[in-house]
């Protein structure tokens, strides 16, 4: 590690981006392509701040975040996520070793699933208006964002947490 301090205070702003991220996509449904910017271009900073060399570990980290961003991609093509949560988790990919990425998406899927459960029963208890015959039912909304952040927050947690990883 070339600079413990700086590192730290990178990894700092992350979850403040993170928790930012979250906390918009729930109000606007929506990441800004400004934001996932600023997560991604701030890795190579980080790469730097812990020694990690160019060649190849940071090739593998990008190779892996442009692996996620494709499978994600599909899901935005399917219609299950949005681009802003697929570009949010490619930059987080780029943060993490592939393993610990692996880890990530689990965690972000599990509290995917969470939430979304939570989203539906709220829609279920709000009581919306029943669906006219012939018509479709309106499609719930998850903000993914938040799931995407959880996901992130936790192994960026276990950093602190477990001091055995």
């Amino acid at each position: 590690m070339i600079n413990a301090g700086f590192t730290e205070l990178l990894l700092g702003l992350l979850a403040i981006l993170l928790v930012v991220a979250a906390v918009i996509d729930v109000r606007t449904y929506t990441i800004s392509n400004g934001l996932n910017a600023a997560v991604a271009l701030m890795a190579p900073l980080f790469w730097w701040s812990i020694g990690l060399p160019f060649w190849p570990d940071a090739a593998i980290q990008v190779g892996v975040a442009v692996g996620v961003f494709v499978l994600l991609a599909i899901t935005f093509y399917m219609g299950m996520m949005g681009g802003g949560d697929v570009k949010l988790a490619a930059a987080i990919a780029l943060w993490f070793p592939p393993f610990t990425t692996l880890r990530f998406l689990v965690m972000m899927s599990l509290a995917g699933g969470l939430l979304t459960i939570i989203v539906l029963l709220i829609h279920k208890f709000r009581g919306k208006a029943p669906v006219a015959e012939g018509e479709k039912p309106a499609r719930v909304e998850v903000p993914y964002g938040v799931a995407i952040a959880a996901g992130a927050l936790w192994i960026l947690g276990q950093r602190f947490l477990n001091q055995f990883a």
